[in-house]
């Protein structure tokens, strides 16, 4: 029986080793294919010095391709009014491999989106002002009065008693605030109804639908807690798979 036990327990501490293993070769994947360091939290990543070697100015980003030593590569960062030789520096980074930008008709086979980017020698945009990459800061819109269809639930409703929604499907109306296209191949929309539980006003929806600012849509999805895509994109709550009910 003891033998038996001790068997059990040796299978257990392999089975976690190797998961964490795994986790640490994914991690560093992409430090090891481009030199560039991948954060997985928060500013844990290295500060990149890098010079601009070529500008692709897109509707809502920034695609650059720079040198960091002698190392190149391309980065893209919210829209931004960049040139050619200048010098900027980042910490985290998100790489995407094979992705392809609808706005520039473009695929990249490798492209790290930033987050924190500043000039050169400067204070970075994330030790400035801490965001954390995919979850920019959202305002609360003073004139937004969006009540529910039948059998919707209000954003306040549905953070107030999320444990009661986790892992299911539902549907909530609301004012599109803010998106964020093409990242990790969905769109992330931020909508908002007027509702709210504390500080909790805004649900974010990843869908593959196109939707912008000030547009007033019924979204359909399912609802996740605590989601971790890595590089800094935790949420709370958030609604995946989104689909615009007419």
């Amino acid at each position: 029986m003891k033998y038996f036990i001790g068997v059990i327990l040796a299978v257990i501490i392999v089975a976690l080793v190797f998961r964490l293993t795994r986790k640490s070769d994914s991690n560093d994947l992409s430090a090891i294919k481009s030199g560039v360091t991948v954060a997985t939290q928060p500013g844990a990543s290295a500060k990149h010095n890098t010079e601009v070697l070529e500008v692709l100015q897109a509707p809502s980003y920034t695609y650059m391709r720079v040198k960091e030593g002698s190392k190149e590569f391309w980065i893209a960062t919210l829209k931004e009014d960049l040139k050619v030789g200048s010098k900027y520096s980042f910490g985290e980074a998100l790489e995407m491999t094979n992705f392809t930008s609808k706005e520039l008709n473009r695929t990249f086979p490798s492209i790290f989106f930033v987050s924190d980017q500043g000039p050169e020698g400067g204070e970075t945009a994330a030790a400035a002002t801490p965001v954390t990459m995919g979850k920019p800061k959202v305002v609360q819109g003073t004139d937004v009065v969006i009540p529910q269809n039948a059998g919707g639930i209000s954003i306040g409703e549905l953070y107030k008693n999320r444990a009661n929604y986790s892992g299911k499907k539902i549907k909530v109306k609301g004012k599109v605030v803010k998106v964020n296209p093409e990242v990790m191949n969905r769109n992330w929309v931020h909508l908002q109804d007027g509702t709210k539980d504390g500080e909790n006003f805004d649900l974010t929806i990843t869908t593959l639908e196109t939707a912008k600012v000030g547009d007033v849509l019924e979204f359909e999805g399912t609802i996740v807690l605590n989601k971790d895509f890595g590089a800094g994109y935790v949420y709370e709550l958030i609604m995946e798979s989104g689909v615009i009910r007419k």
